[in-house]
């Protein structure tokens, strides 16, 4: 059996979650569909699927094989169109990934005009908030927001965020205002979990603050709409408050004290040059990333690593 249609194969199987379902997109009866996953099975020596009768289900080696399945077939795919001198031409599936607030507040609405502009690409946004391997994990194109390690990714500065402190005017106007780092020791704390330095809050003037939460969440949203309720006071990224401290909602306090500006970037894989769809969709979101106020943070980015 051919290994590439085999691949394919699976790969649809994975994405419909059954067997009928991805013999139907590729025009295969189950039975082929069951054979072809027989076949990389036999070959790989490892169960790839739990089947049942109600679902089919990755197995953990199913879910790395996946991930190198469609990072190979990407690439085929890019490699057949350059060959055929479509390069220009960007088609196929693009990977992204970026911080789960972020990426709802600014990487979706990039990557739904994107789509509008190139209808012959399709992505697969991945939000987590996490550093995600770009390349164990099969993605392309990820937004990153904090210095960056050497490595052989490519990077492309887009911006800078800061980290603030806040609250709503009607807590302040109750409990007063902070005037410097250890007067917060006097106010109900709202931690979010995913925030660095749980404990402690650094400033810019190397004061650290340990930190006694009232509350803690595991979610950064959670923590600034209970700020903005009037909870407590918060600590969180810029562009994750900048409308509701635009609306008067929130209120950022302990200014002269912020720590330096963060960068932000968009990353991708280097190796033999960025496919069409990769570059095409860098030079998009990079245009918008910019122009987008809530990354106006005052950072002196790094220079840029055009790819």
């Amino acid at each position: 059996m051919d290994r590439l249609q085999a691949m394919k194969t699976f790969v649809k199987v994975a994405e419909h979650g059954g067997f009928a379902e991805a013999g139907r997109s590729l025009g295969m009866s189950p039975p082929a569909v069951t054979r072809a996953i027989a076949f990389l099975e036999n070959a790989i020596g490892a169960s790839l699927l739990t089947r049942t009768t109600r679902s089919v289900k990755l197995t953990e080696a199913g879910e790395r094989y996946l991930s190198d399945c469609q990072r190979i077939l990407s690439d085929i795919s890019d490699a057949e169109a350059s060959a055929a001198g479509l390069h220009a031409q960007p088609t196929g599936t693009l990977s992204v990934t970026a911080p789960v607030l972020f990426g709802s507040l600014h990487m979706r609405p990039i990557i739904t005009s994107y789509l509008d502009a190139y209808p012959r690409v399709n992505v697969r946004s991945i939000f987590v908030d996490r550093n995600v391997n770009l390349i164990e994990e099969g993605i392309d194109v990820a937004l990153r927001i904090g210095a960056l390690p050497d490595s052989e990714l490519q990077a492309v500065a887009v911006g800078a965020v800061r980290r603030i402190v806040c609250a709503s005017p009607a807590y302040l106007k109750k409990h007063g205002t902070p005037r410097q780092p250890s007067d917060l020791a006097h106010h109900q704390l709202v931690v979010a979990s995913s925030t660095s330095q749980l404990l402690e809050w650094r400033f810019g003037n190397k004061t650290t603050v340990s930190v006694t939460p009232r509350i803690t969440c595991n979610l950064n949203d959670v923590a600034i709409t209970m700020a903005i309720e009037s909870f407590g006071v918060t600590r969180v990224l810029s562009y994750q408050v900048t409308e509701a401290i635009e609306r008067g909602r929130l209120k950022a306090i302990l200014t002269d004290f912020e720590p330096e500006p963060i960068p932000v970037h968009l990353l991708h894989t280097g190796g033999r040059g960025p496919s069409a769809k990769v570059r095409s969709f860098i030079d998009f979101a990079v245009e918008k990333l910019r122009a987008t106020p809530a990354l106006h943070g005052g950072a002196k980015a790094r220079p840029a690593r055009r790819p």
